[in-house]
């Protein structure tokens, strides 16, 4: 491409004014020219990577409007718990902050106020491309309620962002499928508990399995179960793509990113660490609010994002001319 080759030949222009600034040094003026085509070779450059971003860089493939999020305890025991409550929330109020519908779909509560596993359904303008960089090992630090000692503790809570994609995209046989239906339990009242409402189905050519209760209806708990396995079938064959796909991002959109530590929370120096990007920020009290602050950080997330896509780009287009 233009821009590319452009780019290419202004980096190779620097370099030669970098040698030439060197062999320069006793001739002051000499100095003096080349230092300053160095600085307007820089400032080209730079535009140039502005116009690539908006003209190389497009929006990751998948475009939707709908995820479902889950966020579980980790490691940590009831101060886990009570961390996952914290982040469940976070979300939810950047849901809220951003007009989006927030639909939660389960949620497992701690006699002590904790959240073992919750899950909701995200509708909204850009809510995808906005949080598909949540995926990942969020870490605590802070002394629990429960510490005596002063002690500060380290607990995790797993985050999982899965986008939701329509029939078309993942179609579903009804003979891979293994239904049952059983009386679901706790809370709920009366009906709850006497009708076989809840409802569990396996994937048997993968052995995903998905269940859900939260409905009074069976047939709208086998809806939300399906809605659910269409997207792990989807989550699924995204790692796999991505797995196929030799890339060194620190960012990534898959199985990788869930498995990895991508924030700390570090409560006794009021700090917020992403250890992808190597950014710090401070205030926890208004980054867990989920606005301004959170947003902050979303958007740094997605302009490194944008680098790591050219940076990409450019290697595999040398590549096809070596």
């Amino acid at each position: 491409m233009q821009l590319l080759e452009e780019a290419e030949k202004i980096q190779l222009d620097i370099k030669e004014l970098e040698s030439l600034a060197d062999e320069s040094k006793e001739d002051q003026e000499m100095l003096d020219m080349t230092v300053q085509d160095k600085n307007k070779a820089q400032t080209r450059l730079k535009n140039l990577e502005k116009q690539l971003f908006n003209t190389l860089v497009a929006e990751e493939n998948i475009d939707s409007n709908e995820i479902i999020i889950e966020v579980s305890a980790g490691v940590g025991g009831q101060e886990a718990m009570l961390f996952c409550q914290v982040i469940f929330d976070m979300y939810q109020a950047y849901a809220d902050f951003m007009g989006w519908e927030f639909q939660v779909t389960e949620y497992e509560t701690t006699d002590i106020g904790g959240l073992r596993r919750g899950a909701a359904n995200i509708n909204g303008e850009s809510v995808y491309h906005l949080l598909k960089y949540e995926g990942g090992i969020h870490r605590v630090q802070r002394v629990p309620k429960t510490e005596k000692a002063g002690r500060i503790h380290t607990s995790t809570v797993s985050v999982a962002v899965m986008v939701q994609p329509s029939e078309i995209d993942v179609q579903i046989s009804t003979k891979d499928l293994k239904i049952e239906t059983k009386r679901a339990s706790g809370a709920g009242g009366q009906h709850v508990n006497t009708t076989d409402s809840a409802v569990r189905i396996v994937h048997l050519p993968t052995g995903l399995c998905v269940e859900n209760q939260t409905e009074r209806s069976q047939h709208q708990n086998k809806t939300k179960c399906l809605k659910k396995l269409r997207a792990l079938l989807f989550q699924q064959q995204l790692d796999y793509n991505i797995n196929q796909y030799n890339s060194d991002r620190k960012l990534q959109v898959g199985t990788k990113s869930r498995s990895e530590k991508i924030r700390t929370y570090n409560y006794p120096q009021d700090r917020i660490t992403d250890h992808r990007i190597g950014v710090s920020v401070h205030n926890l009290d208004s980054f867990l609010d989920g606005t301004d602050a959170f947003h902050s950080l979303i958007c740094q997330l997605l302009e490194e994002g944008k680098k790591e896509r050219l940076h990409e780009m450019i290697n595999s287009m040398q590549c096809e001319d070596i």
